[in-house]
Order: structure tokens, then C-alpha cells, then sequence
């Protein structure tokens, strides 16, 4: 495609049936800000340059278009008097355009790079001052109708408070992505003028200009009109997020993904996913999820900007900027925060939370455990209920457990202190120092009872009956009937 194109996207309304705190072109769909889904598709075309028009909001609606595309520019409309008015201030932001220029919204995620393409293919083969993305629709109502004569050339495009009762019966509609040759656009916007029912500067009016100097005006119906829909309420938010939600989960199931409840998965823009990856039911992968092939996830499990190796299996874990190895097994009820690192064919089991830890090739924390601020060492297997104790009240501090160590049940290990290769723990240990390698730390003394306790200091509980029961019961000790 030729590079002498300027994308334009208007990104300057408040969006107020939003009701939002939130700027409209910042909510995200998909994983990314509908706005976002613009710059991508825009950015498909390869343009020369882009251009955003901001307004309401202006530094933080600049600043997250500065990380999308760094180069763009971005003119300021102080005033929202139209889209006419709009592409003026962005025209005026650059020195010289030549080519052509294509004005898009920066409210319709569903647009895609490849219909964007499409159309200034088309726009240049027609040799037109001004090209329409168009749409047949069911419901034209709040939008712009293509108005054209009996032979079809495309005459104008009448807003819906300035179009007569007939026109309202037109069912092609303006999507409010239109494409233009530069010299003409450059020439028209002084000419655009803000008389009809809203008192604003219509960009659309460039068409009866370009009619009435006798050029090309050409309207492209899109076959997908969906993409070209706009999102002005947080229910038409919902159902275009369903929308491009179901677009996503059915491209992946067509390039070799297994999907077993559609309905119930959900799959954000920029995550990827190998082949004969498996969802089941309530998955949920978002950010820059990576899955390698072979892998199961879910069900009911929620993975946030994660890697997961190769034919790993994650079941009921919430996960956030955690890294699962090759053939690692993870869940149920697992809680992977960020700085996780699990080893190939590692285990995180049950109720176990983890953080900021690397835990080794072949390394497991099976069952109802914390490891927080830790290296586990390969092949090591810590025992049910251990703690990870990595914050004295003022600072976080590191455990490193070596390779191929065995520590008991509830062992708590107070940061920082280091375990060596093959060392172990007893059940219950509290670790405070040092374990050299292939030792055992013990820190409980030797078990001791207190006959009759219960009876003495729990009178008339059924703790205390059952105690009396039970020696009332047991034969004494040197009754002769014990012995053999």
C-alpha cells in the first residue's frame, strides 16, 4: 500500500452517556481500550502518519495514545463543534498532507486492520475526492443515511435530526469512516459551514461540496457492518465486548484450539495460543496470556499477562504475571501473584498462594501453603501448611531452599534463611537459621503429657466426660488379662 496516507482518528468527545469517570475511548474491550482497536487496525494500513484528535480529557487520553503509536500526532480540539470542525484542527497539527486521508472514530473496537486496508484500496481505485464506508442496516435510526439518485452516484449524507421522513426510511448508513483526497479535503473545510439542527460543522458536508465542483463521491457498503458500530453506553459496551469476545474464541477454536463452553470462555485481543491448547468452562485469558500447545486450562480459572508451557494443566487458579513451565501441574484453588515461576513438570497443588518465588524444574508445594520472596530449589517437595515468612513488619525478605530437600508439614521458614541441597525439616519446624546440606532441622522439643488435665481443668464438658468415659473403659495397666 502506498505510504502517502494520514489516518486520522477523533478521540475528542467526553462521552457522557458513558457516565463515566473513565474518558469513552479508554474503556477497554477485549483486553484493550476501544480506542486501542482503532490505532491497530489504523496502523495496518501502514500509514505515513497518524493523527488524534483529543479534547475532553486531553492528557490522559494523549498519553495512552503516545504508548500505542509513539509518533502520532496529537492535535488539541478545545471546543467539540463537529467533525468537520474536528479534522480542521487536525489537518492545521500537520505541515503538509498529501494522498490520502482517511477519518475514522475512536469508539469502534470491532474495526478491523484488513476492512480498514480494503477500503483505501478502494477509495484510491475510484479516483474519488471522498469515499463512504457504508453499512445496510436494519435500524438506521441516530445515523446518518447515503443519499443517492436513481442511478446510484452517491449525493449526499443527511444526519437523522436534519433528514425528512423519507430519508429516514434509507436504511444505507454513514459509518463515520470516510476516506478523502488530501488536495480536496484541504480545500473543503473552510467551506464546511454549521447550519442545521445541531448548530455543528459536519465533515459529511464535504460530499455535496465535492458534488457540487463536479467530482467522485463513492459509498463501499461493508458486508461485516458491525465493525463500523460505535459504543456510546456501557450496554452497548457489554454486548460489543460479547461480540468481539465470541469473533476472538471462534478464530482460535478454527486454528486448532478445543473450546469446550464458548459461551462461558473469554479470550482478550493480544493473547496467544498454541495448537491443541484446550479451555474448558469458565476460563478466562487476558493481557498478553501466552499458552503453549498441548496445554489444559480451567475449568473456572482466570490467567492475566501469564505464560503457561507446553502441555502444562492449570485447573481453578487465579493467576497475574506468573510464568507455569512445560508439563507443570497447577490447581485447584491455586493463587499465582506476580513474580511466580514455576519449574518443568513443577507442581503448585492446592490452597497454596504464591509470590514473587521460582520453584524449580520438577519442584512441587502441594497442598495449603504460602511461599512468598522464595527459591525452591529442583526437585524439592515442601510439606503441607508451610509458610513462607518473608516480612518482619518493616522490609520483605528472600528464602532459598536447595535442590532435592524434603521438608516436613507445617514447617514455617523465618526470612531470610537459607536451606541446603537435601536438607530436610521435622513437622512443625520453625527454621531461624541456617540448614546445612543434607541435614535435619528440628526445633520441637520432646512431646510430654499432663495426665487428667481435661477432668481438672474442663470439669463438666463433654471434653471432660469423654475423658472419664474412656479411663473408666480401659483396663488397668497391670490387670493380667493384657498379657498373653
Amino acid at each position: 500500500m502506498p505510504h502517502d496516507l494520514t489516518v486520522i482518528v477523533l478521540a475528542a468527545g467526553g462521552g457522557t452517556r458513558m457516565k463515566s469517570k473513565t474518558m469513552k475511548v479508554l474503556h477497554e474491550v477485549g483486553g484493550r481500550s476501544m480506542i486501542g482497536h482503532v490505532l491497530n487496525a489504523a496502523m495496518a494500513t501502514e500509514p505515513a502518519r497518524v493523527v488524534a484528535v483529543v479534547g475532553v480529557q486531553r492528557e490522559q487520553v494523549g498519553a495512552h495514545i503516545q504508548g500505542i503509536v509513539p509518533d502520532v500526532v496529537l492535535a488539541v480540539q478545545e471546543e467539540q463543534l463537529g467533525t468537520g470542525h474536528a479534522v480542521r484542527v487536525a489537518m492545521a497539527a500537520v505541515a503538509q498532507t498529501s494522498g490520502t486521508v482517511v477519518v475514522a472514530t475512536g469508539d469502534t473496537p470491532l474495526l478491523t486492520g484488513d476492512s480498514l486496508r480494503d477500503f483505501v484500496a478502494e477509495h484510491r481505485a475510484s479516483q474519488a475526492a471522498v469515499s463512504i464506508l457504508s453499512g445496510v442496516v436494519d435500524d438506521p435510526f441516530g445515523l446518518g443515511r447515503v443519499l443517492r439518485n436513481e442511478e446510484g452516484d452517491v449525493l449526499a449524507i443527511v444526519e437523522e435530526k436534519d433528514a425528512s421522513d423519507a430519508q429516514r426510511e434509507i436504511r444505507e448508513i454513514n459509518s463515520g469512516i470516510l476516506a478523502f483526497d488530501a488536495a480536496f479535503l484541504t480545500e473543503a473545510l473552510p467551506r464546511i459551514g454549521n447550519d442545521n439542527a445541531k448548530g455543528e460543522y459536519y465533515l459529511t458536508d464535504a460530499i455535496g461540496l465535492a458534488r457540487v465542483d463536479g467530482l467522485t463521491v463513492g459509498a463501499h457498503p461493508i458486508d461485516d457492518v458491525m465493525q463500523t458500530e460505535g459504543v456510546n453506553d456501557r450496554a452497548q459496551l457489554a454486548r460489543i465486548g460479547a461480540e468481539l469476545n465470541r469473533r476472538i474464541v471462534t478464530a482460535w477454536m478454527r486454528a486448532g484450539v478445543s473450546v469446550m463452553d464458548p459461551a462461558t470462555t473469554w479470550v482478550d485481543a493480544d493473547v496467544v495460543l498454541g495448537q491443541d491448547v484446550t479451555l474448558l468452562p469458565g476460563t478466562q485469558l487476558l493481557g498478553a496470556t501466552v499458552v503453549g500447545e498441548d496445554a489444559v486450562i480451567g475449568p473456572d480459572t482466570t490467567l492475566k499477562d501469564c505464560e503457561v508451557g507446553a502441555g502444562a494443566r492449570v485447573v481453578r487458579t487465579h493467576g497475574e504475571l506468573a510464568v507455569v513451565g512445560d508439563q507443570a501441574d497447577v490447581g485447584p484453588f491455586s493463587y499465582l501473584r506476580p513474580g511466580t515461576r514455576l519449574g518443568v513438570r513443577g507442581k503448585i497443588g492446592a490452597f497454596v498462594e504464591t509470590k514473587n518465588a521460582d520453584i524449580g524444574d520438577g519442584a512441587k508445594v502441594p497442598h495449603l501453603s504460602y511461599v512468598g520472596d522464595a527459591e525452591i530449589g529442583e526437585g524439592t517437595n515442601i510439606g503441607a501448611g508451610t509458610i513462607f515468612a518473608n516480612y518482619d513488619g518493616v522490609a520483605k525478605h528472600r528464602t532459598r531452599i536447595g535442590r532435592h530437600a524434603k521438608t516436613g508439614s507445617n514447617t514455617t521458614f523465618v526470612a531470610p534463611v537459607e536451606v541446603g541441597d537435601g536438607a530436610g525439616t521435622g513437622a512443625g519446624t520453625v527454621v531461624r537459621r541456617d540448614v546445612a546440606p543434607g541435614a535435619l532441622a528440628v526445633s520441637a522439643g520432646p512431646q510430654r503429657e499432663i495426665e487428667g488435665w481435661a477432668t481438672r481443668r474442663r470439669p463438666g464438658t463433654d471434653q471432660a466426660t469423654a475423658a472419664e468415659r474412656a479411663l473408666a473403659e480401659s483396663p488397668p495397666a497391670d490387670d493380667p488379662a493384657t498379657d498373653d
